[in-house]
């Protein structure tokens, strides 16, 4: 009888997996269309002017356009301001900093009180291009998602409250705010519009692949393109489509086969109480992804030959030898654009008044 139910479940996984297998090209022609339908109104438009544009799945990232460049300056202000944070210490651009590719290269980021975080850091870089924000999508918008992590008691462990009396205690702040939003009261929300125009501005064109996809037939060797062929054949472009490269829908993670892992992170079921949404997260985008190791949303892939591996086999039931491997990891390498290019800002000193920071203070 054990071998029996052995083989009908061998049988069942076979069907399985030739079954979304079968699925891949409906995938990827939604995926094509998907991408058409996603491109922003500056990549269509830049796209207009230059017929040289390849038609691909992935497709250049527009310049961005700042229209606001008062509050985009105010944002980069509070984005390294570590006193937006109780122990004054951590800032947002301590889990994504724009010196590491917009995170931090950590498992799981340090918070306050050297307090381990519940999950991966995502790269801030491009991240406006995202249909929502976090691994599991509960923020519809920067804005929304600029507020949770001054108030967690696991990251900043301030509240909005306090970060408020701060900011509204140093004179050159309240300035700055008046100048911006026309306003002697300074609020949660104008922190988060600001802190979101800020991170709009933190994206990555002219990466070589983005050369290539304008018609620079000399960008990528002759193994990037191999590559570029492997991930798109392969159906890697399903997921990793438009011009982020991902960040555009939610999927499950293990689709062939289950992920193993130990991270009690439940993805979008955490958010929505729906059985059907277990391990399934944001498709991260794949823009500067050889400088935002380690990979997945426990961070459990060391390299990107490790993440490679991983999705060939859970995602696509696919096993890639070491050639394709190393193929696919050449072509992703070249998805890295221009970095931002920042001065750091220099910060309006406290007054009397401001409330002073507690590094060592333990408990609420």
């Amino acid at each position: 009888m054990r071998s029996i139910g052995m083989t009908v479940r061998a049988a069942f996984r076979s069907v399985e997996t030739r079954f979304v297998m079968t699925l891949l090209p409906i995938r990827l022609a939604c995926a094509a269309l998907i991408t058409g339908l996603a491109l922003s109104g500056a990549a269509v438009q830049a796209q207009s002017r230059s017929s040289a544009v390849r038609q691909e799945p992935i497709q250049p990232i527009p310049t961005p356009v700042i229209k606001n460049q008062a509050m985009v300056d105010l944002g980069k202000q509070l984005f390294f301001d570590p006193r937006l944070s109780r122990s004054g210490f951590i800032s947002c651009n301590s889990c994504h900093n724009l010196g590491m590719g917009g995170t931090d290269n950590l498992k799981a980021s340090v918070g306050h009180n050297w307090q381990k975080g519940g999950i991966n850091s995502p790269t801030v870089l491009n991240s406006s291009m995202s249909i929502a924000q976090f691994w599991d999508g509960r923020a519809k918008d920067l804005r929304e998602q600029a507020g949770g992590p001054i108030a967690n008691p696991a990251e900043m462990a301030s509240s909005h409250e306090l970060a408020i009396s701060v900011l509204a205690s140093i004179p050159g702040y309240r300035a700055t705010f008046k100048q911006v939003f026309k306003k002697d009261e300074i609020t949660i929300d104008q922190v988060t519009e600001a802190l979101a125009a800020f991170e709009e501005a933190l994206v990555t064109p002219n990466s070589r692949f983005d050369k290539w996809l304008r018609g620079d037939d000399k960008a990528l060797s002759a193994e990037e393109l191999a590559g570029y062929e492997l991930f798109k054949n392969s159906g890697c472009v399903a997921c990793h489509n438009g011009p982020a490269a991902g960040g555009t829908s939610f999927q499950k993670m293990g689709l062939v086969q289950p992920y193993q892992t130990s991270h009690e992170a439940q993805g979008r079921a955490g958010v929505t109480g729906k059985d059907v949404d277990r391990m399934t997260f944001k498709v991260p985008t794949l823009r500067n992804v050889e400088l935002t190791y380690p990979y997945f949303h426990d961070g459990e892939a060391p390299t990107l030959r490790d993440a490679v591996d991983l999705m060939g086999r859970l995602q696509l039931g696919r096993e890639f030898s070491q050639k394709e491997n190393d193929q696919i990891v050449a072509f992703l390498k070249t998805l890295t654009g221009d970095q931002p290019k920042l001065v750091m800002p220099i910060l309006p000193p406290s007054s009397d008044k401001t409330p002073r920071p507690e590094p060592f203070k333990r408990g609420n």
